[in-house]
């Protein structure tokens, strides 16, 4: 172990701190393995106090810290820094608390997602943000991406759900704001910490609201000519005052990805689909079906594909939750955006897309969260071709300041990270990007914390 990480290691109980190679590289990046950069040592803490001790070291230190999760983010948010410590929070897994009787949980900033309502569903409740990591993202790096989800449309994001927080601050002191309480009084602290991307401290402990799990459900797979039909019908259904649970879009290419890993039988003659889902009390569900039917025909959908229970809803969302895997089979390596249009522009903005990868001879798929105009294009490379990351760095950031001339996003829920930090100036003038600069001071006036992630160096704006 290099001398200087001597005093971190006396701290900590033993085993805590992981200098190997093998174990460092494999922490190089998180899902966007488009940038990559290597730690000089992997801390693995148990407790928020294990985590304070290792940041109050780096702040007496000097020395940067990257907070990580599962490494499931797609912005390269969680990328260790240079000669820097990264925290993995994988240990810190156990759910603290559930209570029925206030529909809340605490959990540690390393409990799986889909781990929080596997444990609330024998109390009839769930937990609402669903992202298609589920079953392997961190609670923690949902809160500090302020994640979202296919379910995200009638629940909300993760911050409609965070009711409050343990964290460590970048000079290691421990903070607590909020409870289970839905009211406060004073500042909302938990909902502005909620999405800082790091760059405030690390949550390690958070208190989630449950809902109550719906007495029904209906899902349907509906098959359309183009994506631009499929857009316009998730227009429509919201126009007529349906608002489902759940609105996915997938293009032609994804379908194609999907269709040897989901082999269903999917709607005749589709090119796009779009899975819907309804959710609520049973008798008000019988009357939306039948109008969410006629209005899919009266789109022109090619089919529809209906759940008849539990199990055939869980074929349909594998279709969508595959999608990303199924990717593989077009190219080594895929550069995932994510970019938010109003619902009305979503046919447009798919149009522009697609004309931008096909201006930089890049091949890409869509997956949209539709009811939100949340789109994600999937740009396909091989990073062994020189000049191939700079071509769909290129194309991914015409994308995304097309989307925001839509009066859309450069984000809706994978977060700046390094990879969207240069398109940041798109949303935002020299005013409010200096606010936000003095926000990240007033927690972190070292600079410590998750440095060179969303904010570019104010030398940079010029």
């Amino acid at each position: 172990m290099p001398l200087s990480l001597e005093s971190l290691a006396a701290r900590l109980p033993a085993g805590r701190v992981e200098t190997r190679p093998a174990i460092l590289a494999a922490h190089e990046s998180d899902a966007q393995t488009s940038y990559r950069r290597r730690a000089c040592a992997l801390v693995s803490p148990e407790s928020t106090v294990e985590v304070a001790t290792t940041v109050r070291w780096c702040h007496e230190q000097r020395v940067p810290f990257v907070a990580r999760g599962s490494g499931t983010g797609l912005c390269g948010g969680a990328m260790p820094v240079a000669d820097g410590i990264l925290i993995g929070l994988h240990r810190m897994n156990r759910i603290l608390q559930l209570d029925p009787r206030t529909r809340t949980a605490v959990v540690q900033a390393g409990v799986i997602n889909l781990d929080v309502s596997a444990a609330a569903a024998a109390h009839g409740l769930f937990y609402a943000p669903d992202p298609s990591s589920q079953p392997v993202c961190t609670i923690g790096g949902n809160v500090g991406f302020n994640a979202g989800g296919a379910h995200c449309l009638k629940h909300g994001m993760t911050s409609n759900h965070v009711l409050g927080l343990t964290a460590v601050l970048p000079d290691g002191e421990i903070a607590t704001w909020g409870s289970a309480a839905r009211e406060t009084i004073g500042p909302d602290w938990t909902g502005l910490f909620v999405g800082n991307e790091g760059l405030f401290g690390i949550a390690t402990e958070i208190t989630l609201n449950l809902k109550p799990q719906p007495e029904d459900c209906h899902t349907v797979l509906a098959g359309f000519a183009d994506d631009s039909a499929a857009a316009d019908a998730v227009a429509a259904i919201i126009a007529a005052g349906l608002i489902p649970v759940a609105m996915e879009l997938m293009d032609e290419m994804t379908l194609e990805a999907v269709r040897p890993v989901v082999p269903i039988d999917y709607p005749p003659a589709a090119r796009a689909l779009l899975i819907i889902e309804l959710d609520g009390p049973a008798d008000a569900l019988a009357s939306e079906r039948t109008a969410l039917h006629d209005l899919l025909k009266s789109q022109g959908a090619t089919g529809l594909v209906i759940a008849r229970d539990a199990a055939e809803r869980a074929r349909i969302w594998k279709v969508r939750k595959s999608a990303y895997g199924a990717y593989g089979r077009y190219a080594p390596n895929v550069f995932v955006q994510d970019c938010v249009v109003p619902r009305r522009q979503l046919a447009e903005a798919l149009r522009r897309i697609n004309a931008i990868a096909a201006d930089h001879g890049l091949r890409c798929a869509n997956v949209c969260h539709a009811g939100d105009g949340n789109i994600h294009p999937n740009l396909f490379y091989n990073d062994t071709e020189p000049g191939a990351l700079a071509r769909v760095e290129a194309a991914a950031a015409e994308m995304l300041a097309a989307c925001v001339e839509l009066g859309g996003s450069i984000t809706g829920e994978h977060g700046v990270g390094v990879e969207k930090r240069p398109q940041l100036r798109h949303m935002f003038g020299p005013a409010e990007l200096d606010l936000l600069r003095r926000l990240q001071a007033a927690y972190d006036p070292t600079g410590l914390a998750n440095p060179g992630k969303m904010l570019e160096p104010a030398e940079a704006r010029t």
